[in-house]
């Protein structure tokens, strides 16, 4: 019988009531805590936590290389500030090691404190930060929310699904059975993503997953994929951390009072987006791991 993978989950942001601390991302949590394998063993052992105070190291992050953890899903909440130097370089050790990570961004400089990761920082684009090199894709795509510019890609509303195209080969992080042509089709909605793609020059990289805006038709990616490099761990970087969000998965476990767009419910009414969300997150997790997502 293997071992549970250890995962951290953890945000950006000291513990908030009225953020997006890591009690709003529990249906994840939740959804990895219960995953089991073939053997009806646990697959993952989970850590939900919020960073601790802004300015200093965090004790977890700042010394993740030296801990058991196996992969870290890092959701950056934060307006710049969210990661110390200690635990970018402690992160960065982590990986190097084999660790696998995720990072979770959303729109214009929402979570750019991730900027400072060494290699997969490079895989997302801000508004004031690591600008997209192609000055067309700096656009405003989402109108309906004025104070909210660029990058922000409208998918749909939180509360609603999107259509998923896979980019190239299919991915293993998009394997779903359920599908007839075996390639995962859904993802959670949201009204203004973030912009990631590969960064020029790391082979090692590649875009996976593409969505398109319902409100220009533009496509943008929604998640790069980063293969083993040197011995270093997987990593993904993905365009909204609101794909995991509680609120994305169910509007009515609510969300911060700043969030000012009206939700839909076409993901609960259409529970076979939610599955393939849930299938979405298994396969991350697995594949971040090293392990073969089609068995596992």
């Amino acid at each position: 019988m293997s071992q549970p993978i250890r995962v951290l989950l953890q945000t950006t942001i000291p513990t908030a009531a009225d953020d997006w601390h890591i009690g709003r991302f529990s249906q994840l949590a939740q959804t990895l805590a219960a995953a089991s394998g073939a053997d009806g063993a646990p697959l993952f052992e989970v850590t939900a936590r919020d960073r601790g105070p802004v300015g200093q190291p965090d004790p977890v992050l700042s010394t993740l290389d030296r801990s058991g953890f196996d992969q870290l899903w890092l959701f950056a909440v934060d307006v710049g500030d969210g990661l110390h130097d200690a635990d970018c370089e402690a992160i960065g050790r982590f990986r190097g090691r084999g660790g696998g990570v995720l990072v979770a961004r959303d729109h214009m400089d929402l979570g750019c404190s991730i900027c400072s990761l060494a290699g997969i920082g490079a895989a997302n684009y801000f508004h004031t930060h690591n600008l997209d090199p192609d000055p067309a894709r700096r656009q405003i795509d989402d109108r309906d929310t004025a104070y909210i510019l660029w990058p922000n890609f409208h998918s749909g509303a939180n509360g609603d699904w999107q259509h998923v195209v896979a980019v190239g080969e299919p991915h293993p992080v998009l394997h779903d059975p359920d599908e007839a042509n075996g390639v995962l089709a859904y993802l959670p909605s949201h009204p203004h993503e973030g912009a990631v793609d590969a960064p020029a020059g790391d082979a090692s990289a590649r875009v996976i997953a593409q969505g398109r805006s319902k409100a220009t038709g533009q496509a943008f990616n929604l998640a790069v994929a980063f293969e083993s490099k040197d011995g270093g761990g997987r990593a993904i970087a993905q365009s909204t951390f609101h794909h995991f969000a509680d609120y994305n998965w169910d509007p009515r476990l609510g969300c911060p009072s700043f969030v000012s767009e009206a939700p839909g419910d076409a993901i609960r009414q259409h529970p076979h987006a939610l599955d393939a969300t849930r299938r979405y997150v298994r396969n991350v997790a697995l594949w971040l791991a090293g392990r073969d997502v089609a068995v596992a």
